[in-house]
């Protein structure tokens, strides 16, 4: 289920941002339960995270307002990087699940007040969607 393999990713991305650095042992453990479909969904969330991270970082930092990005919540961060990339990159996701699935592992994993923080800067994400990959493409 898409839903245990992007919860799954959300772990693994927030050990990286403890760590920084990819534990295998923690990867395998994640991904033991998932069936092929899942385990390809999660690696393509794992793999876009890690290889679009500035890119993202810096998009996500722009539409948290009032909050540099060191400021963020890692678990917030975490879920935010997952859905930006979801939300940029993977067409196949609608936007909508993206953000409801973060805003649930927000009321799961964080603060009372993280569901409506990231609610807020991936709804400023998909509004300006196509100017960030505008953008992007241009650099």
């Amino acid at each position: 289920m898409r839903k245990t393999a992007r919860e799954n990713a959300f772990k693994l991305t927030f050990e990286q941002l403890i760590n920084e650095t990819k534990n295998e042992i923690t990867y395998n453990a994640l991904t033991s339960g998932l069936n092929e479909e899942d385990k390809r969904f999660f690696d393509t969330l794992i793999d876009g995270v890690a290889s679009e991270k500035d890119f993202l970082s810096k998009t996500i930092a722009g539409f948290a307002r009032g909050f540099a990005l060191e400021r963020i919540y890692k678990i917030d961060l975490a879920i935010l990087l997952i859905a930006s990339y979801e939300i940029l990159f993977l067409p196949d996701v609608p936007d909508k699940v993206s953000v409801n699935e973060a805003v649930e592992l927000a009321k799961t994993y964080s603060t009372d007040n993280s569901p409506a923080f990231i609610n807020g800067v991936l709804a400023s994400v998909i509004k300006e969607k196509e100017n960030i990959l505008n953008e992007r493409n241009e650099d």
